[in-house]
């Protein structure tokens, strides 16, 4: 089987980050975000994955080359030249999807959730029609594009953007599966999958639905990708207990790459994934973080609801918060507060950031 992920984007987003990585290889959880979705579609049965990729594409490629080798399977990139929008890259990719006659994946690359992938490719086999789209339950559906369905077959009936009446609280999930006859439908050019696509296949009676269940988040932006940590930290509670790191100063859900190296007196948690090599000095509380790969934390340190991005250093006494996300190599200095800042990467912070701003 074969499954496209679209990682085109410049993941403006999710900057700092991004500069100095491509998006698809920012690790959450401790996990490159495009590796979660690579395993997840393996556990199915995939054994072949496109990358439709634009930016950055040589670092993801030699990154790929050895997630083949350890994976087993098939990793092409099929490359953009120009932004082809969400449908544009099946129709750049169609000789690669349309070998063998099988259902493939579709899928955005910044969603988090329990993949169900296996459970979809059931679902897609028994209506027997063209695509399904999997789609999740929102609390404001009003911000969305939302899906209006069946509820007995599935079957959509239509889409309606962000709707002022409620006509349904469920939204496109960013995962589908179609038969290759979906490939007709597309033309190289940029076009929008969800406008230009499925509003004619639902039309048909050629789309389906199946309904998420468990947690799912777009972890594109900084602030949902620690709602997202949160709820992945949750699922691993609830599924793989024991991946959770726990002992006297943990608390909640944490998350520790056994390399990194914590001190005395320190609060860790609820909430926080510890990269590799990462070491927090003594007396550190932390909680709602991701510390990311070959960081330091230094003594008496307060942080919660930040990001703090590769080989960062955060001076003694420091207090960050509010979404303050450091980029790669960004040194804050002793007794700073950090009030919502990005910092971008490289960058030495001497004085307070007392209000959310950029630091270039």
């Amino acid at each position: 089987m074969k499954a496209l992920i679209l990682v085109g984007g410049y993941g403006t987003r999710l900057r700092p980050l991004t500069l100095s990585v491509p998006k698809p290889l920012v690790e959450f959880c401790n996990k490159p975000i495009l590796l979660h979705q690579v395993e997840a579609l393996v556990k199915a049965g995939v054994n072949h994955v496109v990358l439709a990729v634009s930016y950055m594409s040589e670092l993801l490629e030699r990154e790929m080359r050895v997630q083949e080798q350890r994976l087993g399977i098939l990793i092409s990139l099929s490359h953009e030249k120009e932004p082809l929008g969400t449908a544009g890259p099946l129709a750049l990719a169609r000789d690669l999807l349309n070998v063998d006659n099988e259902p493939f994946f579709v899928l955005n690359s910044d969603v988090i959730c329990d993949f169900p992938f296996k459970d979809l490719l059931q679902f897609h086999q028994n209506h027997g029609k063209e695509g399904t789209i999997v789609v999740t339950r929102v609390e404001e559906p009003s911000k969305y594009g939302v899906v209006v369905y069946e509820s007995d077959s599935g079957r959509i009936q239509r889409f309606v953007e962000k709707p002022q009446v409620f006509v349904s609280n469920k939204i496109n999930a960013g995962m589908y599966i179609f038969n290759p006859s979906v490939l007709s439908r597309i033309q190289l050019r940029p076009t929008s999958i969800e406008k230009e696509i499925f509003p004619i296949m639902a039309e048909e009676g050629q789309l389906y639905t199946m309904e998420l269940q468990g947690f799912w988040m777009d972890i594109g932006q900084p602030k949902d990708f620690l709602t997202g940590m949160c709820m992945y930290l949750q699922s691993l509670r609830l599924h793989a207990p024991e991946r959770l790191h726990t002992g006297p100063g943990f608390l909640g859900n944490v998350l520790v790459d056994p390399s990194a190296q914590i001190g005395e007196n320190c609060s860790i948690g609820p909430n926080v994934t510890i990269g590799a090599g990462v070491v927090i000095e003594d007396g550190v509380r932390i909680k709602r973080c991701t510390v990311l790969k070959g960081s330091r934390v230094r003594s008496h340190s307060w942080l919660e609801s930040c990001i703090v991005g590769w080989s960062s250093s955060v001076g003694q006494w420091v207090r960050m918060e509010n979404v303050t996300v450091l980029g790669e190599d960004v040194i804050v200095n002793d007794e700073l507060y950090l009030n919502g800042a990005n910092v971008l990467p490289h960058k030495s912070i001497n004085e307070s950031v007392p209000e959310p701003r950029i630091i270039m």
